[in-house]
């Protein structure tokens, strides 16, 4: 059996941040919404990549989480398909955190 017993030891083991947690969060509702957009117009991975001229392989590393996209990869994933990506305010800062 490996070090760990159970997923809480593994977890407090990897010492990841709130911060940290918050952007892997982030990111994959971005993954998530990108693959729900792409289903939503029955694309396959492979129409993606002849309309965003990203490699397939590249679209399903970073479906699957393998890869973190950069903004002009989940660009280029979405501007085909009629997305793009916006910056908005999160609903749990406010006024006085941001001065």
């Amino acid at each position: 059996m490996g070090k760990f017993q159970t997923w809480e030891e593994f977890e407090k083991e990897l010492n990841i941040l709130p911060e940290e947690e918050e952007e892997i969060r982030l990111e994959m509702e971005l993954i998530e919404a990108t693959i729900k957009a792409r289903k939503a117009q029955k694309l396959s991975q492979e129409e993606l990549s002849k309309r965003s001229g990203l490699k397939q392989s590249a679209i399903a590393r970073v479906e699957r989480g393998t890869h973190s996209p950069s903004a002009s990869t989940l660009i280029r994933m979405l501007h085909p398909m009629g997305y793009t990506l916006k910056v908005v305010p999160l609903k749990k800062f406010s006024k006085t955190k941001n001065k």
